[in-house]
């Protein structure tokens, strides 16, 4: 092992990377592992670990790699028989990510996740320490959702949340998704000849959402709006991330850098302060509900980074318990903010639109103005 993949000198802060890798990009069908661009994915991630970059891996592919092996050419649709893949697969997985990084010299490791491992925020922690010792080491962590025992309630969902999870957890410099598709065009480049790649953006907003659309593959479950949900996130947590094609010579290289390889997401300044526990609500647990406000609390806690109070909520969405995540859109449905429910739900129906003097008058309500419905210390704004 180099001397850069040995644990790294006390007190120096070297660059982290999450590069997440899809089911479409890793496979050459339903059911077969492209085990040649296995080992030059390792062969990029050997590079950039000597260019001073400790790389983490977010991969898909344990049901394909899993179907490979148990002979099944078609991807079947029933819980248990995905779940008897995965578990297949996940070995198959590690064992070749193994191989092609020890040409390398290189030790990986695989890390195993699921929403219950992440929505209490001890095991979160436990997670970031656990990943943040094993890039001390020198090892290349493999992360992947355990999709043998997942179900839809303590699913990701998509490996782009997953990877950005990831990459908060461990406060990476950079985060790269290899897809299928260059990165985000200003239109669906399928079934439009004339779309053009973007290749920066700065701030994400209803345009953005709009043009990244809900086309996914048949082989992952992931689309590019899952990836710009992510972006959304990372942005505000200051971690600039890369959406590139995965087949594309040297992406993660070039990539790491700086050069113009893609989308890229630019993060800008943290408009406030992103504390640890606010990434967490952003991408640590699945949203229950929503509350939908007017523009004057939407520039409330955009512009001066206030608690969202009941007199500006408009609507509840869904059914949720004190502490739930919740979402928070604007009159037009844009998503901006997250936060945790001080109220539950038919509580928050109660209160909305109520001042707080007005809920203090009322004895049936007057419990209900001690607090805001979302307090600003566990409350994150997109943009």
């Amino acid at each position: 092992m180099s001397g850069k993949g040995k644990a790294q000198v006390e007190g120096e802060r070297t660059r982290r990377l999450v590069v997440k890798i899809g089911s479409s990009t890793l496979t050459t069908s339903e059911s077969s592992i492209d085990y040649a661009y296995l080992q030059t994915l390792a062969d990029q991630i050997a590079r950039v670990r000597e260019a001073g970059w400790q790389p983490v891996i977010v991969t898909s592919a344990a049901i394909a790699c899993g179907l490979e092996a148990l002979g099944i050419s078609k991807r079947p649709s029933d819980m248990p028989s995905l779940q008897a893949a995965a578990s297949v697969g996940q070995s198959a997985l590690a064992t070749a990510y193994a191989e092609v990084f020890a040409r390398h010299g290189i030790v990986t490791s695989t890390v195993l996740l699921t929403r219950r491992d992440t929505a209490d925020r001890q095991a979160y922690l436990h997670a970031r320490d656990t990943l943040l010792r094993l890039l001390e080491l020198g090892v290349v962590p493999i992360v992947n959702e355990n999709d043998t025992v997942s179900v839809e309630q303590i699913r990701f969902g998509d490996n782009d949340t997953l990877a950005a999870l990831a990459a908060c957890l461990i406060d990476a410099d950079l985060m790269v998704i290899l897809s299928d598709i260059d990165g985000l065009y200003d239109a669906n480049p399928h079934f439009n000849p004339e779309a053009r790649l973007i290749g920066r953006v700065e701030s994400i907003g209803p345009d953005i959402m709009a043009v990244a659309g809900e086309a996914g593959t048949t082989v992952g479950s992931g689309g590019m709006i899952t990836k710009i949900k992510a972006a959304r996130v990372l942005m505000v947590a200051g971690i600039p991330l890369v959406i590139c094609h995965g087949r594309r010579a040297d992406a993660v290289v070039d990539a790491a850098a700086g050069e113009g390889v893609g989308t890229l997401f630019v993060a800008a300044k943290k408009p406030h302060e992103i504390t640890p526990k606010k990434l967490w609500i952003a991408l640590g647990d699945a949203a229950r509900g929503a509350l939908v406000v007017d523009d004057g609390a939407k520039a409330a806690l955009i512009e001066r980074g206030s608690s969202l109070l009941s007199v500006g909520v408009r609507a509840v969405d869904g059914r949720f318990e004190a502490g739930d995540i919740v979402d928070i859109k604007d009159g037009t449905g844009h998503l901006f903010a997250r936060g945790r429910a001080a109220f539950a739900s038919d509580e928050a129906a109660l209160a909305i639109g109520r001042t707080r003097s007005q809920l203090q008058a009322n004895r049936l309500l007057e419990s209900l103005a001690e607090k805001p419905i979302v307090h600003r210390d566990e409350l994150i704004v997109f943009e």
